[in-house]
């Protein structure tokens, strides 16, 4: 029985298999036309290829001779300055016997790296530049210290857009023989919002159950409602119905196992579809930014997400 993770079976073996970030694919592309390229620095969300296009760089460009070429170190494992001063720079001092004449060394989760460690990557990056290359990746830049930055030329990933997932969910169904319906790809991007990681786990857990994935079956495999569903119940709470909003609340983290966090992080997300004024909209964002920080700070979930939806209930009274 195979027990590869569908993310890693899946994982794209070159550039040209990676799915969106049309830009960054091309310019990736460049470098390896020119065998030459910067330090890079790739941020963005998670699950949205920043890895994958590393990987699959390094692959394209050094091919059979990849071991020897390319280190990759994730760096919330090994985040202190000795991980700098040791197998990085060993790595990054000795000279490339590829074709290619640099070698590769990949810094995963980069953010996680300390103070210390980012600045005594500073000068490594620039004794050996003319042998090793550095690319980092990370999900928030602002930790990344400016020097490095600065040394590094800066690529944005964005979340995935439907079609290119739409594209990959199809070409995993087709090589698992698994019938998708269209609503249970729209649930899939909806529940990810744009991360193909979570996606592609999400698709091999209800492959567990059957090999018809359908709408329901992603909700419950995620724990997360339908839109429609949270929509009905903010509809409920704003037309005064608060016994029939608390009825979908308690539905819905029964049925889904929702947690607190979760329903707010929902909600959130279903306001600017309601259809009451701007100006009531920022009221109920507010809301939902004070009861998601009583949440934060561990107060009780349910009791939180009652008086949320009482407060809902009065608003439109005022």
């Amino acid at each position: 029985m195979d027990y590869i993770p569908w993310t890693e079976r899946y994982r794209p073996a070159t550039l040209d298999a990676v799915a969106g970030q049309k830009d960054i694919l091309e310019s990736l592309k460049s470098f390896i036309k020119q065998t030459n390229m910067p330090h890079l620095l790739f941020t963005g969300p998670a699950g949205v290829g920043k890895t994958s296009c590393a990987i699959a760089l390094a692959k394209d460009l050094f091919r059979e001779n990849i071991g020897a070429s390319f280190l990759e170190l994730n760096a919330s494992d090994e985040r202190g300055i000795d991980i700098i001063r040791g197998k990085i720079k060993d790595f990054a001092r000795s000279v490339s016997l590829a074709e290619v004449p640099f070698k590769i060394i990949f810094l995963d989760e980069a953010d996680s790296l300390t103070p210390d460690a980012q600045h005594a990557l500073r000068r490594t990056m620039e004794l050996f530049s003319s042998v090793t290359r550095f690319i980092m990746s990370c999900n928030y830049s602002s930790k990344i210290i400016e020097p490095l930055q600065s040394r590094c030329s800066v690529f944005r990933f964005s979340p995935l857009k439907y079609d290119d997932i739409m594209a990959t969910v199809s070409r995993i169904a087709a090589s698992e023989k698994l019938q998708i319906d269209e609503n249970a790809i729209k649930a899939l991007f909806y529940v990810s919002e744009g991360d193909m990681r979570k996606i592609i786990n999400t698709l091999q857990g209800v492959a567990m159950i059957s090999s018809h994935v359908t709408e329901e079956a992603v909700h419950k495999v995620t724990s997360r409602a339908r839109p429609d569903e949270i929509r009905k119940m903010l509809e409920h709470a704003l037309q005064g119905k608060f016994t029939d909003a608390k009825a979908q609340l308690l539905e819905l983290m029964l049925q889904y196992g929702m947690s607190g966090e979760d329903v707010i992080v929902q909600i959130h997300r279903a306001i600017p579809e309601l259809d009451i004024p701007d100006k009531e909209k920022v009221r109920v964002l507010e809301l939902v930014g004070e009861y998601n920080f009583r949440l934060v700070e561990g107060a009780n979930e349910r009791i939180q997400l009652d008086a949320f939806l009482a407060q809902l209930s009065n608003m439109l009274a005022k």
